[in-house]
């Protein structure tokens, strides 16, 4: 492939023409048709535009850059031109400092290059009779209509060879390369002319001419307005058609036409509103099922016997709980914790743990689906052997290649950019950067607890909590609820901070590692930017599920971080109302902060701009002019969209048990995400270069690898952080005798039974509260639920048989669910196949009738030559032995 881009696509490396060999683009004045998409001569298509500003009106550089500027443009053109590309330059309308060079690719051109990429093109239309399905009838009812948005034909492809033209089915040259094609073809071109060469170093390449500054933008050009179609009868109008069917917020419910979404912007974005889809219509089943768990916790909140135990002044009211601090707090009653056991009844129920389960086997279901879906695009989308025929070689990667090898495989010598040595030794320093920042962002967690431990003393102290207290806002605002909401807040704004320096990290380790193709490159940077934002975004959310208050000792015996800040308790309410709170600040302030980022801010500097430049003239303004004030895409593309929405994914499948109402909030976010990133695709960014692309990457194992770690966090929410097991083990066996006095099965006397009893006279002089103690009473009950023998036992304050009773339930119910789930997810794993059989007969049909068209024509033409060969030597042999007297 590399010898066959040197010999084909880049023919002047080497040598730079000199001033008078230089070949520039044709001059035209703009000739007043706004949605005009050609040349000046109206028959020529413009492919791709690219923008500069004229250097001789440049006043920020020195005239010796100017020059240099200018010359490296003129060389680039001049290339662009020896490639075969056709070029015409028009000043700007309104600002005459801005040049538009329009390049056009003729016929020849796109076939040479459309042979080189291995792109594939129709060979004839396909004759494979689909099944209409049983749910045609219904989906019907929200697809887009087709009077207006007309389905595209089928065909069986084949990778495009000038040799055998005739096969293809060519109608039209005109329409054979779609404008989506032509744009792909001349991109491929742009990316690697050379433009100089310093020092044997060959440079080339658009992105280098963009990031240097020589040209301001390059981009292919919608083919009309959002607002109304294009006056020009030969235009589709796809842009207006895109925005009106699909953008618009009134198709909010109506299913995306991704075949015209695929043929406008290419496969690669086509393939992010098909995943994005497809997750949003299974998440209507699991919001279902969610909903219906959540209302299952409120309708039965009213019988929680535990609940009205904390409550019943004359149980909870009667209980005394042990300061939470030292020193500075106080002893408080357990009925302030009413509220709250309120609301645990509706998320710590039976229907969560129903809900977990499901969870677990929807998200299999998902993935498992998705690939068969997946298949059906790559087939239908001519992207199944793309990774083997047409990904292309990164330009920087290329630019690289100074060390030979052999090959192993072909046995011939070629160009990599490191040897094998240097290869291990990029991936170890990147390996190690990306160890040495995830444990600094583990460092801000660390810090972020520290804070929680040192505030809550304070709020301690302001917030006075005495047990006569009977203020309303005590009920709500307590120290563990200020000191819960300020650290998520905290959370929040160190996360979106360090997003900002974590996005550029990964860059720069990303572009060290030097990747061969784009693919390889977002995938490896699809990786380390996951592991930063995992631990970034669920850090927090682990810490509060599996540590907090998990290791505090006892009111005699607390534990302290760095010799001097006790360790954290759960609220009085549990750990599990905290994490919800945490789930909902970080969830809810990341979907409103990534929606000013990507939408408000584009269409604030959009409206901007186009108020300045109706300011400045009223003149019409080209097609070209207009895309230009639009914002470029950027160069990861949809990578933070997919980023956003597995982080998403994430919180919906791995702390789901302590939410059920968070597969409801995302459906209702994807709902808007696809109409929000339709609507700045097609009315605030320029025209994205199309891209092949066969899947979504390296987010599918991802995706698989969150899929797996959600069984294991939700049953460890389920065991270790709600009070589920304690209390199915009170129920079963600590109810009844020999345990409990009770004659049946009861949660009655749950509360007194799970909360060990403190013998105040045991504080230490360091940890005894400032406030005196009153009444006759002696004791106060620990704050979280713990089983330890109580004082004057012969093991006072060691854990007793309830305890182990409960951890063996615990660990037990992790292995059964764990095990449960993950056969039923390989039995679902193994149902259902990946390729569908109907996609399979068509990938089979389409290499049969590839093989026929392409190859056995060649073995006809050739019997037809050797026929013709051998009736000459026959008759030749005829006539060398036949008689004189003939």
């Amino acid at each position: 492939l590399v010898l066959e881009l040197n010999q084909v696509i880049i023919p002047t490396y080497g040598t730079v023409p000199d001033q008078q060999n230089l070949h520039t683009p044709e001059w035209a004045d703009f000739d007043n048709k706004p949605d005009s998409l050609f040349f000046s001569d109206g028959q020529r298509r413009i492919d791709f535009v690219l923008v500069y500003e004229d250097e001789t009106k440049k006043m920020t550089h020195k005239r010796s850059d100017r020059k240099k500027q200018k010359r490296k443009r003129q060389v680039y053109e001049s290339n662009l031109i020896n490639n075969g590309l056709q070029l015409e330059a028009t000043r700007s309308v309104l600002d005459e400092k801005l040049i538009f060079v329009k390049v056009h690719a003729p016929w020849e051109v796109l076939c040479t290059y459309a042979e080189v990429m291995h792109i594939k093109l129709p060979l004839q239309p396909n004759d494979l009779k689909t099944r209409e399905s049983a749910f045609n009838w219904f989906t019907s009812l929200f697809r887009v209509d087709e009077n207006i948005i007309k389905p595209e034909q089928e065909f069986f492809t084949a990778p495009f060879e000038k040799e055998h033209l005739s096969n293809f089915y060519i109608q039209d040259k005109d329409t054979f390369f779609n404008p989506a094609t032509r744009s792909r073809i001349v991109h491929f071109i742009l990316s690697r002319v050379e433009y100089a060469t310093k020092n044997n170093v060959k440079k080339f390449g658009i992105n280098k001419l963009l990031d240097t500054g020589i040209y301001k933008a390059a981009f292919p050009l919608h083919d009309s307005s959002f607002r109304h179609p294009s006056t020009d009868p030969d235009c589709p109008s796809e842009r207006y058609l895109l925005y009106r069917e699909w953008a618009h917020p009134k198709n909010i419910f109506k299913l995306q036409p991704l075949d015209f979404i695929r043929k406008y912007y290419g496969e690669k974005i086509g393939i992010y509103f098909a995943w994005l889809g497809f997750y949003t219509n299974m998440l209507i089943v699991a919001a279902v099922v969610g909903v219906g768990c959540f209302l299952y916790g409120c309708l039965t909140k009213d019988n929680c016997t535990w609940s009205q135990e904390v409550c019943d002044p004359n149980i909870g009211g009667n209980i005394i709980m042990c300061p939470q601090c030292d020193k500075v707090c106080t002893y408080w009653n357990l009925t302030i914790t009413c509220e709250s056991s309120k609301k645990l009844c509706i998320f710590d129920s039976f229907g969560t743990l129903v809900f977990a389960v499901f969870m677990g086997i929807w998200v299999t279901l998902f993935l498992e689906f998705w690939k068969r879906r997946q298949a059906e695009l790559e087939y239908e989308w001519d992207t199944v052997e793309y990774l083997e025929q047409e990904e292309q070689i990164r330009p920087e990667y290329e630019a690289r290649c100074t060390h030979v090898v052999m090959n192993e495989i072909t046995q011939q010598e070629e160009h990599v950019p490191y040897t094998a040595c240097g290869k291990c030794i990029r991936m170890t320093l990147c390996a190690s950067a990306v160890f040495f920042w995830i444990l600094l962002i583990i460092a801000s967690v660390i810090g972020i607890i520290v804070y929680r431990l040192s505030v809550f003393l304070v709020f301690s102290a302001t917030l006075s909590r005495h047990i006569n207290d009977t203020q309303a806002i005590r009920k709500y605002l307590t120290p563990q609820t200020a000191t819960s909401v300020t650290a998520s807040l905290i959370s929040f704004v160190v996360i979106m901070v360090l997003n900002i320096v974590y996005e550029k990290v990964a860059i720069m380790i990303t572009d060290f590692e030097l990747p061969r193709t784009q693919t390889d490159y977002e995938n490896s940077l699809t990786t380390k930017m996951f592991l930063f934002q995992f631990v970034n975004y669920y850090s927090s959310c682990f810490y509060i599920a599996f540590f907090k208050g998990k290791f505090v000792g006892h009111p005699g015996n607390p534990v302290y971080w760095l010799g001097k800040y006790r360790n954290e308790e759960c609220d009085p309410g549990g750990c599990l109302l905290e994490l919800t709170t945490q789930l909902a600040i970080i969830v809810g302030g990341k979907a409103i902060w990534n929606n000013i980022q990507e939408v408000l801010l584009p269409w604030v500097k959009n409206l901007i701009g186009r108020y300045c430049a109706d300011a400045r003239s009223e003149k019409i303004v080209p097609r070209w002019e207009h895309d230009y004030h639009l914002q470029p895409i950027g160069k990861l593309g949809l990578f933070y969209e997919y980023l956003e929405m597995v982080i998403q994914f994430g919180f919906v499948t791995l702390f789901v048990a302590s939410f059920p109402l968070a597969p409801l909030l995302a459906l209702i976010n994807n709902m808007l995400e696809i109409r929000l990133d339709a609507w700045k695709l097609t009315t605030q960014f320029r025209r994205m270069v199309p891209q092949k692309a066969q899947d979504i990457g390296a987010w599918q194992p991802i995706m698989q690898g969150i899929a797996i770690l959600a069984v294991v966090t939700n049953a460890m929410i389920i065991a270790f952080t709600s009070d589920m097991i304690p209390r199915l083990v009170y129920y079963w066996s600590f109810s009844v005798p020999p345990y409990g006095s009770h004659s049946s099965h009861t949660m009655e006397g749950y509360i007194n039974n799970t909360l060990s009893v403190f013998n105040v006279s045991d504080f230490k002089n360091a940890s005894k509260p400032f406030s005196p103690w009153f009444g006759n009473q002696t004791t106060c009950r620990q704050v979280y639920r713990d089983f330890r023998y109580p004082p004057g036992h012969p093991h006072q304050y060691k854990h007793n048989i309830y305890y182990w009773h409960v951890i063996a339930a615990k660990l037990a119910f992790i292995i059964v669910m764990e095990h449960v789930i993950y056969f039923v997810k390989f039995i679902i794993s193994y149902i259902i196949p990946d390729v569908s059989q109907k996609t399979k007969s068509k990938v089979k049909r389409e290499k049969y009738l590839t093989q026929k068209l392409l190859h056995e024509n060649d073995l006809k033409v050739v019997k037809k030559t050797i026929g013709k060969i051998a009736d000459k030597i026959i008759k030749g042999v005829d006539s060398t032995f036949r008689p004189k007297a003939e």
